[in-house]
C-alpha cells in the first residue's frame, strides 16, 4: 500500500532511506536545511524542501500531519533538533514517527517524547558486520 513519508534530514541515513522508500512507490517529502543535499535529491524523491523542520509553523505550512509517517533522520551532532523535531511532528498528529538515535540515551529519549520507532543505524550495522 502506497504510503506517505516525510524524511528529515538527507545525510547518508535520510537520503538512502528517502531514495529507497521513493523507489518501492511512496511519496516521499525530503526536507533538509542544505540546499546542496536538497539538490542531491532531485528526481529521487516526490518532493525535495529546504527548510527548518525543528520550527512547527514550517511543519505545519508543509502539511507534515498528513503523512502517514515521518522519518526523523538527523544525524548524532543534532541531538537537540532530533528531539525538538520528533516532538513537534507528535504534536501536529503525525501519526508514526521513526527517529533516528545515536546513543541509547538520546533514543530513550525520543521514545519519551513520543517516537513510535527509535532505529540506531550504527549500532545495527556494527552487529551485523561482526
Amino acid at each position: 500500500m502506497k504510503k506517505q513519508v516525510c524524511v528529515i534530514g538527507l545525510g547518508r541515513f535520510g537520503a538512502a532511506v528517502a531514495q529507497e522508500l521513493y523507489q518501492s512507490g511512496h511519496d516521499v517529502l525530503a526536507i533538509d536545511i542544505e540546499e546542496a543535499k536538497i539538490q542531491d535529491m532531485l528526481g529521487h524523491v516526490t518532493y525535495a524542501v529546504r527548510a527548518d523542520a525543528s520550527n512547527e509553523s514550517v511543519l505545519k505550512e508543509l502539511d507534515v500531519a498528513d503523512f502517514d509517517v515521518a522519518v526523523v533522520a538527523l544525524g548524532s551532532d543534532n541531538v537537540q533538533a532530533s528531539i525538538l523535531t520528533t516532538v513537534l511532528l507528535k504534536s501536529i498528529g503525525v501519526p508514526f514517527v521513526i527517529a533516528r538515535a545515536a546513543t541509547e540515551l538520546h533514543g530513550s529519549t525520543l521514545e519519551r517524547v513520543g517516537a513510535d520507532r527509535v532505529v540506531y543505524p550504527e549500532m545495527e550495522s556494527a552487529r551485523r558486520t561482526a
